[in-house]
């Protein structure tokens, strides 16, 4: 049944947690020693294993923590509890980039570093603000083009990032492979094909090339609502340049087919030969500081650290032998099936370590309903959030970016040192020490002593990671993976090998991803005509928890943003309030006229979600690849809201 939050909630400010918390036989959460919540936690770990199986425990790790927390999280998932159910964010943001990548070329990292993106010729921006969304980056991305790389957006919005752009792209949102398509259609027609590249490092290019040979350029102009003049110039234009870098972000990604439109990227920077040399690459944006890492860590369900396939026997049997367990010969639950196995009751137990699924989930009403329906819950955080308050035991954590030792990955694939620089509050302890507890009181001796314990023994088992020392990574301030030696620096970039001439491979050619369009599962019609896309802002960080509260300089709070044309159409004006209805929600927000909007396009962000639930409105419509949510593509209509005296 579709809810209605009809009342906007007032801005909420949270506080640092400080002392571990259970709920009270009077269903009310109350203050514990830590002896008292780490006894409740592990006692219902232990009973939900003991009375449904280990598959009836989940673990959600952290994209936020160190690497070393996310493998000693994902190893207490594998070795005490005996299952293969552990996931993260990266589900709900760039799973679907992991699994394309791996596809194509082995390894589910983006292929180029920063430094490249300044000396290249020409970058495409596609689904990507990046302005706002990854300003780090994006400060790469202006010295590339003040050092003379052309840049071209491609984008629903005129976003900010497209104000720096030589052409923007702006196309129906769900129509990226269509455009996709075009574009390798056109460079094929145009002879501008790298043949040589395409003959010595990939297969399958007959195939693809009858693929897209519909998508004339006016039959993608139809769909797409791009231009055909601008298809071919950035179609020319890619093809042409010397050195060219093809980024995206959750605009690819956020979609039920979000695993396609990456391997419909990834088809043009093969097309071209744009991989796989300094200068040329293919990279996804990542949003949080560790989302690469927790992946390569192996908290995800399909691959155990430094990405190594759980089915592939070799790979397992090296693991459990160092870790003197056996594991699962299966795939676990991704983040996705988790909250549908928490629907049926397979899933009884979950172990949610500095992630916020009750409001980051899409259908954030339904995601509350089944993380209610839980056995056993245990939230491991730095602050209460809404997850943590439907918890039976909260165990308060220490933050990774000021109070924790350790490495995290960015986006270049860069494993860097972090560093304790302030005293945790109160009671607050290291997320490695928790997870360790729980682990001895469920049998099992765990003695990490310190962060560089743990990783030391990630290294002897992930040939990416090997060659990373401490000493090397404060040596180097970072080094890219992969880095399987202790005496030669990484390269800066992946897949070199498709460039060799050697006529001995080393290693497989990369295939052409053959795949179709397939238009938002969320169709638009009389009664929802409005296109919802979501993203997000600079000012404000996922679901609001460390940005929400606090004063700044910046445009708070939420809005749904509107083109001109559609406020006029629709009787409002900046400020107004209006009712946003989805077909599972409803919520009220204050307008925001956004020139940079087409007609029929509405855009809004998860960021304040105690104020206006914008997940409340979007579609669980999932890519069966990589289990991610379309939030991108949500039918809405809106409703001007009348005062009350009038």
């Amino acid at each position: 049944m579709m809810s209605d939050h009809r009342k906007r909630r007032a801005p909420k400010q949270y506080e640092r947690l400080t002392h571990p918390l259970v709920r009270g036989t009077d269903g009310v959460l109350r203050r514990a020693s830590w002896d008292e919540a780490l006894d409740r936690a592990a006692a219902g770990f232990r009973q939900a294993r003991r009375d449904h199986g280990p598959d009836a425990f989940a673990m959600l790790s952290c994209s936020r923590a160190t690497n070393e927390m996310n493998y000693v999280a994902q190893k207490f998932t594998r070795v005490v509890m005996g299952t293969n159910n552990v996931d993260s964010c990266n589900r709900t943001c760039h799973a679907p980039s992991v699994a394309g990548l791996s596809a194509a070329f082995g390894s589910g990292g983006g292929t180029s570093s920063y430094e490249e993106v300044e000396h290249t010729n020409l970058i495409v921006m596609w689904g990507s603000n990046a302005r706002f969304a990854h300003p780090i980056f994006f400060q790469h991305v202006l010295k590339g083009v003040h050092n003379g790389a052309r840049m071209h957006v491609v984008d629903p919005r005129r976003t900010s990032t497209a104000q720096w752009a030589e052409s923007w792209l702006g196309l129906n949102v769900g129509t990226d492979i269509p455009l996709a398509h075009a574009i390798g259609r056109e460079i094929i027609h145009a002879g501008l094909v790298n043949q040589t590249f395409v003959d010595r490092a990939t297969t399958g290019f007959e195939e693809y090339a009858a693929l897209v040979e519909p998508w004339t350029l006016s039959a993608a102009e139809q769909v797409t609502g791009v231009p055909a003049e601008a298809i071919r110039d950035l179609a020319h234009a890619y093809a042409t340049a010397e050195r060219a870098q093809l980024c995206w972000t959750l605009g690819i990604t956020e979609h039920h087919n979000g695993t396609d439109n990456v391997r419909a990227l990834i088809n043009l920077s093969m097309l071209t030969g744009h991989v796989g040399r300094y200068g040329s690459g293919v990279q996804p944006l990542r949003g949080q500081n560790n989302v690469q890492g927790g992946g390569d860590m192996g908290a995800i369900p399909n691959k155990l650290p430094g990405f190594q396939d759980i089915l592939d026997d070799a790979s397992r049997h090296k693991f459990e032998r160092t870790w003197n367990a056996v594991i699962q010969p299966r795939y676990g639950k991704t983040l996705t099936e988790m909250f549908e196995s928490m629907e049926s009751g397979e899933l009884r137990a979950v172990y949610c370590v500095g992630e916020n699924p009750a409001q980051s989930e899409a259908d954030s009403e339904q995601a509350v309903r089944r993380l209610r329906s839980l056995g056993h819950l245990v939230v491991q955080d730095i602050f209460l959030t809404r997850t943590a308050e439907l918890a039976d035991v909260v165990l308060p954590a220490t933050a990774a970016w000021a109070e924790t030792d350790g490495t995290t990955t960015n986006s270049e694939r860069r494993v860097q040192r972090v560093r304790a620089a302030l005293v945790p509050p109160g009671e607050a302890r290291e997320d490695i020490d928790i997870i360790c507890a729980l682990a001895r009181r469920l049998g099992h001796d765990w003695t990490f002593t310190d962060a560089e314990t743990v990783w030391d023994e990630l290294r002897s088992l992930s040939p990416d990671h090997f060659g990373m020392t401490y000493d090397r990574l404060e040596e180097h301030q970072g080094l890219q993976w992969p880095c399987p030696d202790t005496d030669r620096l990484p390269s800066s970039f992946l897949h070199g090998r498709l460039w060799e001439t050697d006529p001995v491979r080393r290693g497989p050619a990369a295939p052409f991803g053959l795949v179709a369009h397939d238009p938002p599962v969320d169709l638009t019609d009389e009664a929802y005509p409005l296109r919802l896309t979501t993203g997000r802002r600079l000012d404000s960080y996922n679901t609001g928890v460390q940005s929400s509260g606090y004063a700044s300089p910046l445009r708070r709070g939420e809005y749904i943003e509107l083109c001109p044309e559609d406020a006029v159409a629709y009787g409002v004006t900046t400020g107004e309030e209006v009712r946003v209805s989805s077909r599972r929600g409803s919520v009220t927000a204050p307008v925001w006229i956004d020139p940079g909007l087409r007609p029929g396009l509405a855009f809004m962000t998860m960021h304040f979600p105690d104020e206006v639930d914008t997940n409340a409105l979007t579609i669980e419509a999932n890519c069966p690849i990589a289990g991610t949510a379309e939030f991108k593509a949500s039918a809405v209509r809106i409703e001007k809201l009348v005062p009350a005296w009038t």
